[in-house]
C-alpha cells in the first residue's frame, strides 16, 4: 500500500536516507536548499545558503551532507556544519546531485550543471581523507548504489538512459577495469534517476517522468514496478524497522500549472509498505 509519507511538496525532492540508528528518514529539496525529516508526526527542516542534495550517516547525531561547494559534517541536534572537503567550490556552474555511502565507509557523490549543462559534472569518491574524481563529463549524475556482496557499484548519466555497472576492488572499494552497461533503457524511453540495491542484489531505480520505481534483477531483467501518484519520481530508499518500506522522493520541477492542479501530490514524499527487503545504509567513516 502506497501512502503520502510527508505532504511538503518539494520542487526537486532527492537523496532519501534511512538512518539505521535513529530509525528516521532524511531527504532534500535541492531547489529549496533544504534538508527535511520527520520524527513521528513532527515535520522538521534545515535551510542552507546553497544547494544540498545527498547524505550519509556518520553516527547517531551527525550526517555527511553534499552541497554545491563541499562535503560537510552536519550536527542534527544544533544544525551546525563543518567542512570536510571542498567539492569544486570554485566552479559556480555546478552543484551536487546524487550520492551514497559505500560498503567500505567511503562516500560517492555526483555533480551536474545547475542548468544541466552538457558534460559539466562528474562522479567522485571520498575515502580516508581523499576526494578522487572517478568519472568526468557527466551531464546528470544519478543511480549511485552498491551490490550487497560488495562486488560492484552502479551509476548513470540520466541523459544516456543507461545504468552502468563497475567492478570494485574487494579490500578498498576502488573501481577496477572499465564500467559496463548494466541496463539500457533507450528502447523503452525511460529516464533513470536515483537508485538503490535491495538485500538480494536487485536494483530499484526511479524513472523520471514515469510515476514509478522499477526493480531489475542482478542480471538486468525487469522484476516489477511500484507506481506512485507523482509524475517525476526521483530517488528510492528502503527503511522502516525491517527495511521493507520503500520510500520515494518526487519533484514538481518541469511540471506546468495544469499538471500540478490535476495532481497536487507531485513533489511529496511517499512510502510503499512491504515493497521488498532493503539493505541498511552504510556508515560513512571520517
Amino acid at each position: 500500500m502506497t501512502t503520502v509519507f510527508d505532504d511538503r511538496a518539494c520542487e526537486l525532492g532527492e537523496g532519501p536516507l534511512w538512518h539505521p540508528e535513529r530509525q528516521q528518514l532524511f531527504w532534500f529539496d535541492i531547489m529549496g536548499k533544504q534538508l527535511l525529516t520527520r520524527r513521528g508526526d513532527q515535520q522538521e527542516s534545515w535551510t542552507f545558503g546553497e544547494h544540498v542534495s545527498a547524505a550519509g550517516w556518520v553516527d547517531h547525531d551527525r550526517l555527511l551532507i553534499a552541497s554545491e561547494t563541499g562535503l560537510w559534517r552536519f550536527d542534527i541536534a544544533d544544525g551546525s556544519r563543518e567542512l570536510v572537503v571542498a567539492l569544486e567550490a570554485d566552479n559556480p556552474v555546478i552543484r551536487s546531485n546524487d550520492g551514497r555511502a559505500d560498503p567500505w565507509g567511503g562516500f560517492w557523490i555526483g555533480t551536474m550543471g545547475k542548468n544541466a549543462e552538457k558534460a559539466a559534472g562528474a562522479i567522485y569518491r571520498y575515502y580516508r581523507g581523499e576526494l578522487r574524481q572517478l568519472v568526468p563529463g557527466i551531464t546528470i549524475s544519478n543511480a549511485i548504489c552498491f551490490a550487497p556482496d560488495r562486488s560492484c557499484a552502479y551509476y548513470t548519466d540520466t541523459t544516456t538512459r543507461r545504468i552502468m555497472r563497475w567492478a570494485l576492488e574487494a579490500e578498498t572499494g576502488w573501481p577496477v577495469s572499465e564500467a559496463e552497461t548494466f541496463l539500457d533503457l533507450n528502447d523503452a524511453g525511460l529516464n533513470p534517476d536515483g537508485a538503490v540495491v535491495d538485500a538480494e542484489g536487485s536494483v530499484w531505480v526511479a524513472q523520471w517522468g514515469a510515476s514509478r520505481i522499477a526493480a531489475y534483477t542482478p542480471d538486468g531483467q525487469f522484476l516489477r514496478a511500484c507506481e506512485f501518484p507523482a509524475q517525476h519520481t526521483s530517488c528510492p530508499a528502503f527503511g522502516g524497522p525491517d527495511l521493507s518500506t520503500l520510500y520515494c522522493t518526487t519533484a514538481r520541477e518541469g511540471l506546468d500549472a495544469q499538471a500540478l492542479e490535476a495532481e497536487p501530490r507531485n513533489g511529496m514524499t511517499f512510502a510503499s509498505e512491504r515493497a521488498g527487503k532493503g539493505q541498511a545504509e552504510h556508515r560513512v567513516i571520517l
